[in-house]
């Protein structure tokens, strides 16, 4: 069950509806808007509000100081996908931009997304540079992915063609989003982003990120972890239990042509020894058993679901798969991060 709130005054015919997905902390999507309502831009713009159940008085305090906005207030929580979902189905914009609750526009940034919006022909997805939010350092330019969808991040300036943006800021035309599907809700939160940009590419939409303006962001704050903390990997059992089952669940339904089938095998025997090399480390096999043989479980589990949305998808495909790799690399990221970093905690 869903409670609506209207805006008092609702913006007149917007062009860009900015949905931002909330729980919980209204000082965090307080900055949030803030950042939105201080764009300068000569088109409408109207906010909508999705909270997913917080326990707080998140709504109350959205409603008291934000009146121009509107709410979508959940009953129960439904997880990031459907939240977007529901708040894209009430906009009212030619474009959407879906924004984190706990990221933040720099100046610029609506117009600067508008203006690369109307030279994509066809429309397709755009971000802007991600910036993090304590120490003000480059985060990413958008992503690549290695072969077993793991994002990379880009930050060559001169890069703008890539094969994933970041759902904290995600730039796309409403019509493109209803043609995709919109965010797959079996995913229930973490990789939607991922699913959506693949599904475009195949398509034969551009997924591009921009180099000017930019949006900050406290990365991990929303979902328990995800970033460096004391330069050590840092994330939550729930958060890891997504990832690896919902990239690999991309990797089945996206990957184009036979070659998925050797893809999928080597890619299952990783996670497994992954999860095997990690238990042994930290002398705790938790990980292996809820994240690494979940993920191979869910997988057989879903596997009749998700051939059929293989077929669907491939039924979209307009892109050679040559074109579709040219975002890809071959070096295996994990590899990259734990040479830099170490092996990562789990904490929850």
């Amino acid at each position: 069950m869903v409670e609506y709130f209207p805006a008092v005054t609702r913006a007149q015919e917007p062009r860009v509806s900015v949905c931002i997905a909330h729980y919980k902390d209204p000082k965090l999507i307080a900055a949030c808007i803030d950042s939105v309502l201080a764009q300068e831009s000569d088109f409408g713009v109207e906010i909508i509000v999705h909270d997913d159940a917080s326990s707080d008085d998140s709504v109350a305090f959205i409603r008291k100081h934000y009146p121009q906005i509107e709410i979508l207030a959940s009953q129960v929580n439904v997880g990031f996908c459907v939240a977007n979902n529901r708040m894209v189905a009430q906009a009212r914009g030619q474009f959407v931009l879906l924004l984190n609750n706990d990221a933040a526009l720099l100046p610029g940034a609506l117009a600067t997304l508008a203006d690369a919006a109307a030279q994509q022909n066809p429309t397709g997805i755009l971000t802007l540079p991600q910036y993090d939010w304590e120490s003000g350092e480059l985060v990413d330019r958008g992503c690549l992915l290695d072969l077993f969808y793991n994002p990379v991040p880009n930050k060559d300036p001169y890069r703008n063609d890539v094969a994933m943006v970041i759902g904290a800021c995600l730039w796309i035309e409403r019509k493109t989003w209803t043609q995709l599907g919109g965010f797959p809700e079996w995913f229930e939160s973490i990789g939607e982003d991922l699913y959506l940009c693949c599904a475009a590419r195949l398509a034969g939409l551009p997924v591009q990120a921009l180099s000017e303006s930019g949006y900050r962001h406290r990365q991990g704050s929303s979902f328990g972890g995800g970033k460096l903390t004391d330069g050590k990997l840092a994330s939550s059992f729930r958060r890891r239990q997504l990832s690896e089952r919902n990239k690999t669940y991309v990797l089945f339904v996206m990957t184009p042509t036979v070659f998925v089938w050797p893809m999928l095998w080597i890619h299952i025997i990783i996670l497994v020894s992954e999860g095997v090399a990690l238990s042994v480390v930290g002398l705790n096999y938790r990980p292996l058993r809820e994240i690494y043989l979940n993920t191979v479980l869910s997988l057989w589990r879903e596997r009749g679901f998700l051939m059929a949305r293989r077929r669907t998808i491939r039924k979209t495909i307009s892109q050679r798969p040559f074109e579709y790799y040219r975002r890809f690399v071959v070096w295996p990221r994990k590899l990259t991060m734990l040479k830099d970093y170490g092996w990562p905690s789990i904490r929850g």
